[in-house]
């Protein structure tokens, strides 16, 4: 396992380009390739990176405009990105504040697919998502919940930094056939493996599935002695994960 990924504030990188204009009309486009090119996810992370709040808008609300996909927008511009900026974070070239900013920025442009992922037809399965105690990095769980949620499960997401008694009594209340735990950083892992072994404990069935950027390096085999706990590593990995169950 390489270093704790529990910082001090990094230095600031220097300034990202300017963001450039983007034509994304779906006109004369080949509709098998990728509508975010890689000029504009540049762009789109200039912006992000130098809190350009209304460019990155009109770059998302003009590929829902163009018929993205979901998944695509979700892969290819918002999971990227976050990757990108947290590891620009991990190796200081930029500081806390930047990265928060880009987080915000980010948060707030989920609301923009909200209308189309409630809209989708939903089944009676239902999941529980929740970081767990002292997990203040809730944006990668909301993503896992609206995935659920576009996949047609019913989803409880509890946020950042849920008390472990809290999240007890909600699974008691609501009974959810499958449970997502988010781990930001790795020196929380304690908290990770208490609080899957509570659960287990009293739901030895239910399905817990485990994920967040403190496994990048490694790690994951702390979950290894749960036998109904699987580590999902990205949000390609939870889409196989949705098309079994």
């Amino acid at each position: 396992m390489s270093e704790t990924l529990c910082y001090d504030q990094p230095n600031l990188a220097s300034a990202p380009l300017p963001p450039m204009e983007m034509n994304i009309s779906p006109a004369g486009r080949d509709a098998s390739a990728p509508m975010i090119t890689e000029e504009m996810y540049r762009s789109y992370l200039a912006s992000l990176l130098a809190g350009e709040h209304r460019h990155c808008h009109t770059v998302v609300s003009g590929l829902l405009t163009a018929g993205v996909k979901i998944r695509e927008l979700y892969l290819g511009l918002f999971q990227r990105s976050l990757y990108e900026v947290g590891e620009m974070w991990e190796h200081r070239k930029i500081s806390v504040a930047v990265e928060h900013m880009a987080t915000a920025i980010t948060e707030s442009l989920l609301t923009l697919v909200y209308p189309m992922i409630f809209s989708a037809e939903h089944s009676d399965k239902s999941v529980m998502i929740s970081c767990v105690a002292n997990e203040y990095h809730q944006i990668g769980s909301k993503m896992v919940a609206d995935f659920f949620e576009l996949n047609g499960w019913h989803g409880y997401y509890l946020g950042a930094n849920t008390p472990e008694d809290d999240l007890l009594r909600m699974i008691d209340a609501k009974q959810p056939q499958l449970i997502g735990l988010s781990l930001s950083l790795y020196c929380n892992h304690p908290n990770l493996v208490e609080t899957i072994d509570a659960i287990t404990g009293r739901w030895p069935e239910t399905q817990i599935l485990v994920g967040g950027q403190a496994f990048r390096h490694g790690g994951a085999e702390i979950i290894s002695p749960f036998a109904n706990v699987r580590y999902v590593a990205s949000l390609g990995d939870l889409e196989s994960v949705l098309a079994g169950a």
